[in-house]
């Protein structure tokens, strides 16, 4: 590598790279002097002095306040700038991508499935491979090597091998931006997404609250005939949705997020957050949901504890308890919207036409 050669390349890798010459300098004169010091004879204790001059890129050592003269030591210090020079732009290509990457964390991004390892699945997103751990992913998606993926950046680390993008598919915020990417009035703003929980792969329930009394919130959210919601449906492989008008009434917002289900009665036990609620017998399995989800999500969803009664159960209760229990009646109650993702006659007919 010649001298000026050598100034002509770190002046490239601060323009192109971002690296800055002064460092690159700096890196050149330490590598160099670390590399003069094994080939002489030189005392711990001396230092070794390397300068590389800015203007010509002649490198030049001292050691006891001489200079360095040796036919060896231009060959060595031009094979030192140059491993010196690789291992500053593969650092540099490192920086970039885990700023490019950490910029986007809590976004969406997409790449290919790249392979599988130990249940984990490698995406390759272009610059660099991303991990969705096995915790992160939907228990009931398959992908297949090659298939395109999107996914949640969730955390971005550095390691000796370059950026690690941690993506996500099971986080309840994956659903948020899905929501956002589909659904225009959320992304500007009308329509405000209260609260996420989620089940990955069986059930989502999500509650919208709409800051303009003339766009419904959940009308929005499902979109003309379903479209909006089902792309999100299809995204997640079928995964179940419904979506809950918020309330500020604690009464409307526990009927809307037990929906379908039918409340009979409700007693609020305001300083403990917590609410039993009395079904009929012919509602109670619909309340509870399957495994408990449909009650463990609603729960989880407002915040609130949760405690299902069938009105029999209710009244054993009552006789087993000492002292009065007051029944307080459901004052409004507003449905959620629960997607159906089977297409309708109509729907089916209007495609066949569409052929």
């Amino acid at each position: 590598m010649m001298d000026s050669e050598l100034m002509v390349i770190l002046e490239q890798l601060e323009r192109d790279k971002g690296i800055d010459k002064e460092t690159l300098i700096a890196a050149v004169e330490a590598a160099v002097a670390s590399a003069a010091r094994k080939i002489w004879s030189v005392d711990k204790e001396e230092d070794v002095k390397v300068v590389l001059d800015r203007k010509t890129g002649k490198i030049k050592a001292w050691a006891k306040d001489e200079e360095i003269h040796s036919s060896e030591f231009g060959r060595i210090a031009a094979q030192t700038a140059k491993q010196v020079v690789i291992q500053k732009i593969r650092e540099a290509e490192k920086d970039v991508v885990f700023g490019e990457y950490n910029a986007r964390i809590g976004q969406i991004i997409s790449g290919s499935v790249y392979r599988f390892e130990r249940g984990n699945i490698i995406v390759d997103l272009g610059k660099s491979e991303a991990l969705i751990p096995k915790s992160e992913q939907s228990s009931k998606e398959e992908f297949r090597q090659g298939e395109r993926i999107r996914a949640y950046v969730l955390e971005v680390r550095k390691d000796n091998r370059g950026p690690q993008v941690v993506l996500s598919r099971a986080h309840p915020n994956f659903i948020k931006r899905l929501f956002e990417l589909e659904v225009p009035e959320i992304y500007e703003g009308i329509i405000e997404i209260k609260g996420i929980a989620r089940d990955a792969g069986e059930r989502t329930k999500i509650a919208v609250y709409s800051k303009d009394e003339k766009v419904d919130c959940v009308g929005a959210c499902v979109g003309m005939r379903g479209s909006r919601v089902k792309n999100i449906v299809t995204e997640l492989h079928g995964e179940k949705i419904d979506i809950v008008r918020h309330s500020e009434d604690i009464k409307e917002y526990i009927q809307a997020a037990l929906s379908p289900a039918e409340i009979s009665q409700m007693q609020l036990i305001a300083d403990e957050k917590r609410v039993n609620i009395i079904v009929d017998e012919d509602q109670l399995s619909l309340a509870i949901g399957k495994f408990g989800q449909n009650v463990r999500l609603a729960s989880k969803l407002i915040g609130w504890e949760l405690d299902i009664y069938s009105a029999k159960q209710w009244e054993e209760k009552q006789k087993t308890s000492s002292g009065a229990v007051v029944q307080e009646p459901v004052l409004g109650t507003t449905p959620a919207a629960t997607v159906d993702t089977t297409p309708s006659d109509e729907d089916s007919k209007e495609e066949e036409e569409q052929e």
